[in-house]
C-alpha cells in the first residue's frame, strides 16, 4: 500500500487562511493524499454495508452474537497492548472542541485526559477543521495562549501535569469537500487523523507520549480492522515503530455492542480500551429499531443509565474491556456549573449518582464536558481507585449478558410528555442555528450539547411521529414558536434555513441517518469553485 502512485496532486478548494500553511505542507497533503489512495474503496465499502446491515435488520433478521467470530471470544489467550505513557490512569476524562480556549482550559482543567473532538463537538467548517490542528500543534509545542475580548488571558499551567491530548476524528460517514485527491473528497476521518498524526505523532513522541485517538461511531469489527490498517500503514510511512499509536473505540452504535471483543481484537496492538456513549446508542437504537414499537422510547431525560438494557451495555462494556486487559470509559456528564445555587446543587448531585454508579460498577474513568465537573469526578473516582490507577483486575465475572439483554427496550417509560416534546423541538432548532453558524458546542438549559445530543433530539421526534405518540400539527406549531423564540433571541438567525433542516431531519417519511452530510454539504461548504 506504501507504494501507491498519486495520479494528481490532492487540491485544497478553500480560500487559505491564517498560518495555514503551517498545517496544508505539500508534505503533509501527500501524506493524507497516500492515505486516501490506499483505503477509500474500503471505506466506500463499509459504508454500503452499513446500508445493507440498516437493510437486513430493518427486514427483521436477528441481531446476534456473531458466530462467525466465535472462536475470538472464547479464545482466553490474547489481550490487547498494555497502557501506553499517558493513558496508565484515565479517571476523568474532559471533552471539547479543539478551540483556541478551550485548548488551554482543558489542558490545565486537572483532568488526566482531553479528548480534542473534531467529530460531535465541532462544525466542521474549513477554518474550524484547519484552525483546530494549528491549536494541538501549538499546545504540543507550548507555545499556546488567548486573550478574550474582556481581556482575560488563557495560558497553559507550568506547575502541574497537563491532559493527555487524543484526538477524536470525524465518522466514516463524513467528506471533507475541501480537500479532493483524484477529483474526490478525502474522507472527513482521513483528513483529522492524517494532519494531526503527520504534524504531531513524533512531537508527542519525543514529549513522552504518543500519537492516541478515539475512534466515533464503529459498527462492527470491520471497521475496526480498517482502522487498525491506517495505523500501520501511517506508521511504515513516517517510520513511527508500529503499536506506537493507541484508540480507544466509542461503543455508540447498537450493532457495535454485539462485537465489543472482536473490536478489541481487530485493533488489540493499538488499543487503549472501549467508552460508554450513551446518547449516541440510544441514537443509534432508534435508527435501527425505530419502526418497531417494541423500541419506542419515552422522553430521553427517562432514560437513564438504569434502564436494564442501559446497564446490560456498560456492565458488557466493562467485563469485556477488563477481561482483555482494556481500560472501560464510562459516559459524558453534559452539566455545566451554573450561578443559581439550588440548580447548580441539584446539577452536581446528579453528576455524583451517575459517576458513583460508573466507578462501583467498574469503569475505570469517565467523561465531563466542563472543567468545573473535574473535581467531582475525580473525587468519585479516588474514592473507588484510591492510589491504584485503574480496576483492570475487577474482571466482572458476574455479568452474563445475553443479546435480548441489550435489546430488552420494551417500552421503559411513559408516552412523551408535552414537556418532553418541546424540549427536543427546542433543543433541535437551538443546535441546528448554532450549528450553522459554525459552533459545534453549545451551551442550553444548563447543559453543554453537541451533535450527539441533537440527534437523539431530532430522532426521538420522528419516532413519535411515527408511531402517532404526537401529531405532525403539534411539533410544526412547536417548531414555529421555538423559531419566533430565537429570532427574539438572535436577530440574524437563518431561519428559513434551520426550518428548512428541520423538516428534512425531523419530519421525512424516512429517517436520515445522520444530520450532518446533508447540513454540511448545503451549509458549511464553502469551496472556491462553489463560491465563484
Amino acid at each position: 500500500m506504501s507504494s501507491q502512485i498519486l495520479t494528481r496532486r490532492p487540491r485544497v478548494l478553500a480560500a487559505p487562511g491564517d498560518r495555514h500553511d503551517e498545517i496544508l505542507t505539500p508534505a503533509a497533503l501527500d501524506f493524507v493524499a497516500q492515505l486516501a489512495v490506499a483505503f477509500d474503496e474500503r471505506r466506500a465499502w463499509i459504508l454500503k454495508e452499513r446500508r445493507r446491515q440498516a437493510i437486513r435488520l430493518a427486514s427483521g433478521s436477528p441481531l446476534d452474537f456473531p458466530m462467525v467470530t466465535r472462536r475470538i471470544r472464547e479464545d482466553a489467550s490474547w489481550s490487547v497492548a498494555s497502557p501506553a505513557p499517558g493513558l496508565l490512569d484515565r479517571r476523568v476524562e474532559i471533552t471539547g472542541p479543539p478551540e483556541r480556549r478551550m485548548t488551554v482550559n482543558a489542558l490545565n482543567s486537572g483532568a488526566q485526559v482531553w479528548l480534542a473532538d473534531f467529530e460531535d463537538a465541532t462544525a466542521p467548517t474549513w477554518s474550524n477543521v484547519i484552525e483546530g490542528q494549528l491549536n494541538l500543534l501549538d499546545a504540543i509545542e507550548r507555545r499556546i495562549d488567548f486573550t478574550s475580548p474582556e481581556g482575560k488571558e488563557y495560558r497553559l499551567a507550568t506547575d502541574r501535569p497537563l491532559a493527555t491530548i487524543v484526538v477524536r476524528p470525524r465518522g466514516w460517514h463524513l467528506d471533507e469537500e475541501h480537500l479532493h485527491v483524484d477529483g474526490r473528497p478525502v474522507p472527513a476521518a482521513l483528513v483529522d487523523f492524517g494532519l494531526y498524526f503527520f504534524h504531531c505523532a513524533q512531537r508527542q513522541i519525543d514529549a513522552g507520549q504518543g500519537p492516541y485517538f478515539y475512534l466515533p461511531k464503529l459498527e462492527n469489527s470491520y471497521e475496526a480492522r480498517l482502522w487498525n490498517d491506517i495505523f500501520v500503514l501511517a506508521q511504515d510511512l513516517l517510520g513511527i515503530p508500529r503499536g506506537t499509536v493507541r484508540a480507544t473505540v466509542l461503543i455508540e452504535t447498537i450493532t457495535a455492542a454485539f462485537e465489543m471483543e472482536e473490536i478489541l481484537y481487530e485493533l488489540r496492538e493499538h488499543s487503549a480500551g472501549l467508552n460508554a456513549g450513551r446518547w449516541d446508542y440510544l441514537f443509534s437504537l432508534i435508527k435501527t429499531f425505530g419502526h418497531r414499537t417494541d423500541f419506542l422510547l419515552p422522553d430521553r431525560g427517562q432514560v437513564t443509565m438504569t434502564a436494564p438494557f442501559m446497564r446490560a451495555y456498560t456492565e458488557l462494556l466493562v467485563h469485556t474491556c477488563h477481561k482483555r486487559g482494556a481500560h472501560a470509559i464510562g459516559g459524558m456528564a453534559a452539566q455545566i456549573p451554573g450561578k443559581d445555587p439550588d440548580a447548580h446543587a441539584a446539577a452536581l448531585a446528579k453528576v455524583r449518582l451517575d459517576k458513583e454508579r460508573e466507578a462501583e460498577d467498574g469503569f475505570d474513568g469517565s467523561w465531563v464536558a466542563h472543567p468545573g465537573l473535574v473535581p467531582l469526578c475525580r473525587e468519585v473516582f479516588d474514592g473507588v481507585l484510591g492510589e491504584h490507577p485503574h480496576q483492570l483486575d475487577r474482571t466482572r465475572d458476574d455479568v452474563d449478558v445475553q443479546p435480548a439483554d441489550l435489546l430488552a427496550v420494551r417500552r421503559i417509560g411513559a408516552d412523551p410528555t408535552d414537556e418532553g416534546v418541546r424540549t427536543n423541538v427546542s433543543v433541535t432548532v437551538r443546535y441546528f442555528a448554532a450549528w450553522i453558524g459554525g459552533q459545534g458546542a453549545v451551551a442550553l438549559d444548563g447543559l453543554m450539547e453537541d451533535a450527539a445530543t441533537a440527534e437523539i433530539a431530532r430522532v426521538q421526534i420522528w419516532q413519535w411521529l411515527r408511531h402517532a405518540r404526537i401529531d405532525r400539527e403539534t411539533v410544526v406549531r412547536i417548531l414555529g414558536e421555538e423559531l419566533d423564540a430565537l429570532a427574539a433571541q438572535r436577530p440574524y438567525a437563518p431561519l428559513d434555513e434551520i426550518q428548512d433542516l428541520f423538516h428534512r431531519m425531523c419530519l421525512a417519511a424516512e429517517l436520515p441517518q445522520f444530520f450532518t452530510p446533508d447540513a454540511y454539504s448545503r451549509h458549511l461548504v464553502r469551496t472556491l469553485e462553489r463560491d465563484a
